[in-house]
């Protein structure tokens, strides 16, 4: 005797070794033997083989019209039993009965299970809604087959094309123009980046990393709704100071500025004077919500993604000739010795007599013009010697915290885009200048917003007024600068405690901070009370960890197209050899370019050994760099010589290498549904 019985969803059919009361032994084709409840056995018999059974019944079930079965079948429960004499005659078979059994197990769209090999017609509307989802289905297999067939003979369609950036980095792996690609992929044993390049979907690798970004962090575009900005309405008292700017010829947002009063009395007070948007812009308000929604203006060669809308920019920003609304932060000194005196924050109305340019005036202000070695013709030439003798001062005495003087090594780097007036298309030719870390204008600009921000930070701190700072336990090696809200040592800096404040109009937790700090100028001892942010306030936490997922997207971005444009730099310059120094695992630091990458040969060399290196092929999509050791030039230098930076910059050495979410194990799921 044999038996047909249901083993979790699937038949199977074999003889029958012994039978119990509830349960009996079959052995299977393969001669496996198996216990089989009595309750799940749905048919027996003498005849056909098992074998031939279940061969004969599948290729009968296929020819069970559903439509027909369906409208002809009871309204009640029924058996497949009763359903195979209906549909075929009264005296169906074995073999006629496991075929019914088959189809009507595998159409729950026009059948509902009712229990053991029983069944009950589903409603008229479920079946109409399961044949057009089947359609679609079937539709969109036949969609996914032709856009396959299209990117594999080199052709992007128009859908693909569109949904670019979702499919490689933030796919809906259901959706059918991902399982194009990755069916394309699969039979042209091609890498998704590759085949759509070649496609045409990718026509240019400079809007491609552009509009990644965009789609990334601008999903919503980069465009500013309709703002004004708010009037301060303070009656704020005018300064009596002259104070310059030190700013690039591109900066438009114009956050600081300095000034020097005193010169020759036994006494300096000097000013570090913040632009004041904190002034008028409110928390929550319209301006607000778009400057906490961008978080950070965006730098890139040649363009930038300010914070706020330069209508609202331009009400604020330290701009010559105007008497501008002002933070300031006036230290008196001792003249001779350098010791402070007093410190004190004022809310009030800063003449700004000038924006001096560093890019245009860093060959002409230089430590020997600073120190009257050599003759100084440029204007605040006293000021200016006085600000780089105080910056001195100043960096000596945050290196005793330190424990080690900062080096500055590295340079930084400058890019210029020739006939760029708008929007870079990547095709401009791009200039890199050198600029060394820690030149005279830099150092006094940078020892300046050092000691206001440690003050500020200070300040808030002893009246109880909660901020947001920037901390680091120690100099060990991946010890991270962090984000919070109470005061604590930065080692990097060699500060007490350090806060963010002074680019109100660049990045929103010094805007925060500004507020708090505002606060503490109106009300001093009560500030606490009065300030927009109270202890413990939830609001700041969300704030911090906004701000630094996008910081640190918006710095990576700025990292890449660098990169970028450095790679287009050897290109059009048709550089083939560069000088370099070893980092380890076979990376180089090329020396005239802010440029990481890995060379072949260089693996077993010691950190900091000197080499040439040769480039043997650019790509600009991946941003990679090719290359392999030429000679080496000397040995390593000293392991103190390596630029450790102040901290601030914790990011690892950029190599290209651009990371997909497409994978390649995701099934296209293409085959149509038999819906007859």
């Amino acid at each position: 005797m044999y038996a047909l019985f249901d083993d979790a969803g699937k038949f199977l059919a074999g003889r029958v070794m012994s039978e119990a009361d509830s349960s009996m032994q079959i052995e299977l084709d393969s001669g496996k033997r198996v216990k089989v409840k009595n309750a799940n056995v749905l048919l027996r018999f003498d005849k056909p083989q098992p074998a031939e059974l279940m061969t004969t019944a599948q290729a009968k079930a296929g020819e069970i019209d559903l439509d027909l079965a369906w409208e002809f079948a009871p309204e009640g429960e029924f058996t497949f039993v009763e359903f195979a004499r209906d549909y075929f005659d009264a005296s169906a078979g074995i073999t006629l009965q496991a075929a019914a059994l088959f189809r009507l197990f595998d159409a729950p769209h026009y059948f509902r299970r009712a229990g053991k090999g029983q069944f009950k017609k589903a409603p008229e509307e479920i079946v109409k809604a399961a044949l057009l989802a089947i359609e679609r289905k079937q539709q969109q297999a036949a969609q996914i087959e032709a856009w396959a067939e299209a990117l594999v003979a080199g052709e992007c369609p128009d859908n693909v094309r569109n949904e670019l950036y979702k499919i490689l980095f933030k796919p809906d792996k259901n959706g059918p123009e991902y399982k194009a690609v990755v069916e394309a992929a699969k039979r042209s044993q091609r890498a998704p980046l590759d085949l759509l390049k070649d496609a045409g979907a990718i026509s240019s690798p400079y809007q491609f990393h552009w509009r990644r970004f965009l789609f990334d962090q601008f999903p919503k575009g980069t465009g500013f709704p309709a703002l004004q900005a708010p009037v301060i309405t303070d009656e704020l008292p005018l300064a009596p100071v002259q104070a310059f700017s030190i700013d690039d010829s591109q900066t438009t947002e114009i956050d600081d500025a300095l000034s020097v009063t005193g010169l020759g009395s036994g006494e300096i007070v000097f000013g570090v004077h913040i632009a004041a948007p904190g002034l008028a812009i409110q928390p929550d308000s319209a301006v607000d919500k778009v400057a906490r929604e961008r978080l950070s203006t965006v730098y890139m060669p040649g363009w930038k993604l300010t914070m706020l809308p330069d209508e609202v920019v331009q009400a604020y920003t330290l701009i010559e000739g105007r008497d501008c609304p002002a933070v300031s932060l006036y230290v008196r000194f001792d003249e001779a010795t350098l010791a402070v005196k007093s410190v004190e924050t004022r809310l009030e109305r800063v003449p700004i007599a000038a924006n001096l340019r560093h890019d245009q005036l860093d060959d002409v202000i230089t430590a020997a013009t600073l120190t009257g070695e050599a003759v100084a013709e440029y204007p605040f030439a006293p000021e200016l010697a006085f600000c780089f003798r105080l910056a001195r001062h100043l960096k000596s005495a945050r290196e005793v915290v330190r424990g080690k003087p900062e080096n500055f090594n590295r340079p930084d780097y400058n890019f210029r885009l020739d006939g760029n007036e708008g929007e870079p298309e990547g095709s401009e030719t791009v200039r890199i200048t050198e600029r060394r870390r820690g030149a005279p204008l830099d150092l006094i600009v940078s020892e300046a917003m050092i000691l206001a921000n440690s003050s500020w930070g200070g300040w808030l701190g002893e009246l109880g007024v909660p901020g947001i700072y920037r901390s680091q336990a120690s100099l060990a090696p991946g010890v991270k600068v962090r984000m919070g809200v109470k005061p604590a040592p930065h080692a990097g800096m060699g500060v007490s405690q350090y806060t963010w404040a002074t680019s109100p109009l660049r990045r929103y937790v010094d805007l925060v901070n500004q507020w708090q700090i505002i606060a503490c100028a109106r009300h001093g001892a009560t500030a606490a009370l009065a300030a927009p942010f109270k202890p413990r306030d939830a609001m700041l936490f969300s704030i911090i960890s906004s701000f630094d997922a996008a910081y640190s997207a918006y710095n990576g971005f700025q990292s890449g197209i660098e990169r970028y444009w450095a790679l287009r730099w050897l290109e059009q310059q048709s550089v083939t050899e560069l000088d370099a120094s070893v980092m380890k695992d076979g990376l180089v630091r090329t020396d005239s370019l802010p440029l990481v990458f890995r060379a072949l040969g260089c693996e077993s060399f010691e950190r900091n050994t000197r080499v040439r290196v040769r480039i043997t092929g650019i790509d600009l999509l991946q941003l990679e760099v090719h290359a392999s050791l030429v000679s080496r030039l000397d040995d390593p230098t000293a392991a103190g010589d390596a630029d450790e930076g102040d901290g601030e910059d914790e990011s690892a050495a950029d190599t290209g290498s651009l990371t997909l979410a497409i994978d390649l194990s995701d099934s296209a799921d293409t085959p149509a549904a038999n819906p007859s």
